[in-house]
């Protein structure tokens, strides 16, 4: 404890000096080093709007004179690096990771009040009024710019007519048009109806007019018969005289042929898709035609499950889109492209043929890491091999199989003598992943819209320790599968853990006063059931805003538990050398089986403020009730809370459960029945793939079992939200392109274990090491 507390006053007492001296370093430099004379920094950009209904962060948007980027909202980083540097060289590495000071322009403001009143008349606000004003500060050669915007009254729609240019269209859209027409009454917002324009072009590429764009699709607006309101005239299937081949505009499309090129491996994927001359091999079934070659080979029935798109339907480009993530989900192709041809050209038909182009990637990879382990002092070694084959079988399964070992010299105190030993752990995982509904899912319809898969899961750990020998068995058995894009459902429905322990030594396991620890070190099997619901708008490449949500069920034991009521097993009876109560269970396969449901729900939330600047948050709550075989839970599935993932502060399975805090020479391992937990990450860009962090983390767990001695543990209502950790802190996220690398130290600031009063840590004590964690991890925390 020592050592770590001399570590920590070296690191924050260095960390001091240098933040010292960079912001002496940053305030040498003028922020108008750069601004050349008789100008002015832009300072600031101020916009006022007296129309709460009109969005600040649009009409921001549009703005033409902006100032310079601002790290935690008030910080001119990047500025400061330009500011940084030679004044002689024009191209030195400062200027081009910095940014040029922003300055004063009267012709881009006077652009940016035209861009102002551009953007209200097409949010419906034509007599809106935007004014400029400039406070120029002489001295410091820098310059506020205001916008003010005066609304006035937004223009409504009275009446909307329809003009369609067939009458097969005009059916098209009234069978669809509680999603497509827009009511009287509603604001004039130019965005609202370019969005209803979209809306409109994607119902008719959907039902086959495969050329059918947004050409087709015209507004008309009269603002002059009526004060402030607007007669809307919708003009759809219009062809316009300049448009080649306008015959085929109006025309729906049937699908007539498939082809599969299946490229091989050393084809560039700008080749020809006409030249069949690669291809060693050809299968025809139905409308399709499939070019295979000797490198890689894939059945037809794999592509015409994958396939959304039927032969004699209307062409459908949702569908074609869903074919497209498809052939992605599988996991096999470095390359998807999708294209359509009309079957004659030549002739007046109503034919397309489809051409897939796919490349695939390696079929086999390995790969293999190797890291160094500290538990709590002990030091480790630790070692991982992978191994991937796709198309395994010959249909697109994708195998992957993980061997695993470490080793950690440990000590312990014997006879206040203290002794050394090794620790050793073996695994191995595998993962089968088989592209399509195996068992009853394949009679369920409504699982096959996004390529469902079949997941196989199957491991084995071996551990051993001078204390005990711990062996643990996993297999599971699911689906997954898609609804829509953003919609992702998850069904283990079996999923079973099987854990034994061998040459325990008894004194130990007796001297484990934690209910919820010692039952880590019983023999016990989880057969459950489990089911997730995920929510996710995120794309990648992307960087608006997005919402993540995950609810998960589980339920364990119920199906044993009623065959052996039914089958009249006799209960096997046993005493807890804690509580020194008597309890009966049932035994499967001569192993205690866990009874208990439990549920939990993560939500994450995301707001990109600029470019360089993001906020992201997150809640969960979770729940675990054991009952009828079980008095805990299985140590499992318990939560926890602490480490580089949840409350930063505290280090992994240290706080908690309540008010409780364990012995200062106990291993940290608390765990219990619930879960509260919120986190709020602010991210800001700083130097090329180097991002920083600041974090606010607050939560706890609880425990349910009126059994568990740990004093504070209980989850009581009239108490529980006084019993909130609360920890901030700061870390740093290396983007390096397959995967982030993240370091973060947290602090505490409210510590639930203290006494009544005393647990807001600022301000009652002084900081000592003990209330700092630092981690490092691979990704975000979330």
């Amino acid at each position: 404890m020592e050592l770590v507390e001399r570590l920590y006053k070296q690191i924050t007492g260095s960390f001091k000096w240098i933040m010292l001296l960079s912001v002496v370093v940053l305030a040498s430099c003028s922020q108008t080093r750069f601004v050349p004379e008789q100008e002015y920094l832009l300072q600031k950009v101020e916009l006022e709007v007296d129309n709460p209904k009109v969005s600040k962060e649009e009409a921001r948007a549009v703005l033409r004179q902006k100032e310079n980027y601002k790290i935690l909202g008030f910080i001119k980083f990047y500025l400061m690096l330009y500011n940084l540097s030679s004044k002689k060289k024009t191209d030195d590495w400062l200027k081009r990771i910095g940014e040029a000071p922003q300055i004063y322009d009267n012709v881009m403001a006077e652009r940016s009040v035209d861009q102002l009143e551009q953007y209200m008349g097409q949010k419906g606000y034509y007599q809106a009024q935007v004014e400029k004003n400039v406070d120029f500060n002489e001295k410091k050669q820098k310059a506020t710019l205001t916008f003010s915007v005066k609304s006035g009254q937004q223009y409504k729609i009275r009446r909307i007519n329809y003009h369609f240019e067939t009458p097969e269209l005009k059916e098209i859209f009234f069978k669809d048009s509680t999603k497509n027409r827009m009511r009287p009454g509603t604001p004039f917002d130019i965005y609202e109806l370019e969005k209803q324009q979209r809306r409109i072009v994607s119902l008719y590429q959907n039902n086959g007019y495969y050329y059918f764009s947004k050409n087709q699709v015209r507004y008309l607006a009269d603002t002059t018969l009526y004060s402030r309101q607007v007669l809307l005239d919708l003009y759809i299937g219009e062809i316009q005289s300049s448009q080649i081949d306008s015959s085929k505009l109006l025309k729906p499309y049937l699908l007539n042929k498939f082809f599969y090129l299946v490229m091989p491996g050393n084809t560039p994927v700008t080749a020809n898709r006409q030249n069949t001359l690669v291809f060693s091999d050809t299968i025809t079934w139905d409308n399709s035609v499939l070019y295979a070659n000797k490198q890689v080979s894939y059945p037809p029935g794999l592509f015409i499950r994958t396939n959304q798109m039927k032969s004699g339907d209307l062409y459908n480009a949702s569908e074609v889109e869903n074919t497209f993530n498809g052939l992605n989900r599988l996991r096999q192709f470095r390359f998807v492209d999708i294209q359509f041809n009309e079957t004659y050209p030549e002739q007046d038909t109503n034919l397309l043929d489809c051409h897939i182009r796919l490349a695939p990637l390696n079929k086999q990879s390995t790969s293999f890491d190797i890291e160094g382990t500290n538990t709590s002092g002990n030091l480790g070694v630790a070692g991982n091999i992978y191994y991937q084959h796709r198309n395994l079988f010959k249909g697109a399964e994708v195998f992957q199989l993980r061997l695993k070992g470490a080793t950690e010299r440990m000590h312990r105190k014997v006879d206040n003598q203290t002794e050394a030993f090794n620790t050793r752990e073996f695994g191995v995982e595998t993962n089968l992943m088989i592209p399509k509904l195996l068992g009853p899912g394949k009679y369920i319809n409504s699982f096959a819209k996004y390529l469902p898969k079949t997941v196989f899961n199957a491991g084995y750990n071996y551990q051993k320790r001078p204390e005990y020998t711990r062996r643990i068995t996993n297999f599971k058995v699911g689906y997954d599968w898609k609804t829509s894009q953003n919609y992702q459902h998850l069904w283990n429905f079996l999923d079973v853990n099987v854990v034994r322990l061998y040459e325990f030594d008894p004194d130990f396991i007796n001297s484990i006063k934690d209910l919820y620890i010692k039952s880590s070190f019983t023999d016990h099997l989880i057969f459950a059931m489990n089911y997730s619901l995920i929510y996710n708008n995120q794309r990648l490449a992307s960087n608006k805003n997005y919402t993540y949500a995950r609810m998960n069920v589980e339920s364990s034991g119920n199906l044993l538990y009623a065959l052996s009521r039914i089958t009249g097993r006799d209960k096997s009876t046993a005493t807890d050398t804690i509580t020194n109560e008597t309890y009966e269970f049932y035994k499967f396969f001569n192993i205690r089986f866990a009874q208990y449901v439990k549920a939990d729900l993560e939500l994450r939330r995301a707001i990109q403020i600029d470019r360089y600047n993001s906020v992201v948050g997150r809640a969960f709550v979770g729940v675990g009730l054991p009952y009828g075989n079980s008095r805990v839970l299985p140590y499992e599935k318990q939560y926890f809370a602490g480490g580089a993932n949840g409350i930063r502060a505290w280090q992994v399975r240290s706080l908690g459960p309540g008010t409780y805090k364990a012995p200062d020479d106990a291993y940290p391992n608390q765990s219990s029945d619930i879960k509260l937990e919120a986190n709020l990450e602010y991210r800001f860009r700083l130097l090329g793939a180097l991002e920083g962090a600041l974090f606010l983390d607050a939560g706890n767990i609880w425990a349910m079992n009126e059994s568990d001695n740990r004093e504070g543990a209980q989850f009581k209502l009239n108490k529980f939200y006084r019993q909130f950790a609360v920890g901030t802190g700061t870390g740093f996220r290396f983007d390096l392109s397959y995967f982030i690398l993240r370091a973060d130290i947290g602090m505490k600031l409210r510590d639930p274990s203290a006494n009544e009063g005393q647990r807001w840590i600022i301000g009652n004590r002084s900081l000592t090491g003990d209330d700092f964690a630092f981690s490092f991890a691979i990704g975000y925390p979330f």
